[in-house]
């Protein structure tokens, strides 16, 4: 792959972080502070919607992996469905003239139509990775440039988003929430056409391969080295979305330094990026199970200490979040190249071959983690008492900062724990994939 190639895949994910990032970071605060539903209720809402959205995600696999067009399987969704995820963004963010039940039934509703219109694009855009190049550690710069793309998206979005929501609104917030992911929307759609015209698919099963999507999901649940990623991916999510949509309670109520928060959230994703871009070269020297359980520990053990930093000390929060966020960087690009090594293992040990269900069934996990976490996160928060623009009783401050900190480094803990068990590594892995070249 020329250089070129990979930066235009690696766009692709920039498109998608304009979504993804104000979900994770905004969402739950647009729904409890502009949009007018109760914390509980909104916990629910998301947990539910995502739920349903993660089932879709097998689906999309097995539609992508039997698509036949001039273009390829994967780079024509790219395309196809840019415009109606923008609309449905937007119908997301508008806030309708309606009674509290009205409300709560368009937020479920806009909700699912965007979170499946992203599946229809995002699922097909990541098994993109597993039929470009076959080599792991190409693959491991491949999807390492896709996530510093992503996460200096990210950074813009979470740098720029508050402000522009204020500057479209002008007092509005709700206006200025529909003109923000307006824009958002036309840029991604965009972003997808590029990356749809600078990417080739290289890789195809075999020639001779009969396969149904029960046999897919049926290999997927023989592949050990998978369903320890599956987990993984279901864990670490809880981290990062508890560490990202509680991060506006934590500026807003607990630290009472509101102004901070774009600077904090920025700062995140910057070093999100960097952690990303050291992946390939670490990978060099470091195992990629053995680095991802290294990283997860110290991603714990930064988290617990947060919590004991005091309300005045802001530089020391900082700190702590950049080194928090430098050790979860690497996680994406370690395992997503992970998943495509798991698609070879499959095909070795079957002689079948289904990437876009492999990558949708990783996609599935990661959208349970994050549905539980937001759910986790808003149904403490209403448990301990929250009330949205107002001041917070002791217990909501105590439940806040936990969410920031204690718990998401619990989780991370587990995290590394768990990776001990993928045993995809080192010769084994170089064994499988000439034995697939072979063939």
């Amino acid at each position: 792959m020329s250089t070129k190639e990979k930066l235009g895949y690696g766009l692709g994910d920039a498109g998608f972080n304009l979504y993804w990032t104000t979900i994770a970071s905004f969402i739950a605060a647009f729904y409890t502070d502009v949009f007018g539903i109760s914390a509980a209720a909104a916990g629910t809402m998301l947990l539910v919607t995502k739920i349903f959205d993660a089932f879709t995600d097998p689906v999309m696999g097995a539609v992508a992996d039997r698509t036949r067009t001039r273009w390829g399987k994967f780079r024509p969704f790219l395309i196809w469905g840019g415009a109606p995820l923008a609309l449905a963004a937007l119908m997301t963010f508008t806030t309708p003239e309606l009674g509290a039940l009205g409300r709560l039934v368009w937020a479920y509703v806009t909700y699912s139509v965007m979170m499946i219109c992203y599946t229809i694009v995002s699922t097909p855009y990541s098994a993109l990775s597993g039929v470009m190049t076959s080599r792991s550690q190409d693959r491991t710069s491949l999807i390492s440039i896709r996530f510093i793309f992503a996460f200096g998206c990210g950074a813009l979005v979470n740098r720029y988003t508050l402000p522009l929501v204020e500057q479209f609104g002008q007092g509005d917030p709700a206006r200025g929430w529909q003109l923000t992911i307006g824009l958002y929307g036309i840029l991604a759609t965009l972003v997808f056409l590029l990356t749809f015209l600078s990417t080739r698919e290289r890789i195809a099963p075999p020639i001779t391969q009969q396969s149904h999507a029960v046999g897919d999901l049926k290999d997927l649940l023989d592949n050990k080295p998978w369903l320890i990623l599956f987990a993984l991916a279901l864990i670490i999510m809880l981290t990062i979305t508890m560490r990202a949509g509680s991060s506006y309670y934590y500026f807003n109520y607990y630290l009472v330094k509101p102004e901070l928060l774009s600077s904090y959230l920025f700062w995140q994703m910057i070093f999100y990026a960097v952690g990303a871009a050291c992946t390939p070269l670490m990978t060099r020297f470091i195992d990629k199970a053995k680095l991802l359980m290294l990283l997860m520990a110290l991603t714990a053990t930064f988290s617990i200490c947060l919590y004991f930093v005091p309300k005045d000390g802001i530089p020391l929060i900082f700190t702590l979040n950049c080194l928090i966020s430098l050790c979860l960087g690497p996680k994406s690009p370690l395992t997503w190249s992970m998943y495509a090594d798991t698609a070879d293992y499959t095909e070795w040990k079957t002689g079948r071959r289904a990437t876009a269900m492999t990558f949708a069934a990783a996609t599935f996990s990661q959208k349970l983690g994050g549905a539980f976490g937001s759910a986790i996160m808003l149904w403490l928060l209403a448990l301990l008492g929250y009330q949205a623009n107002q001041a917070q009783a002791g217990s909501s401050l105590v439940g806040i900062n936990l969410l920031q900190t204690v718990i998401p480094g619990v989780f991370a803990l587990i995290a590394a724990v768990l990776v001990t068990r993928y045993t995809l590594t080192g010769k084994r892995l170089r064994q499988i994939q000439l034995d697939l070249e072979t063939r």
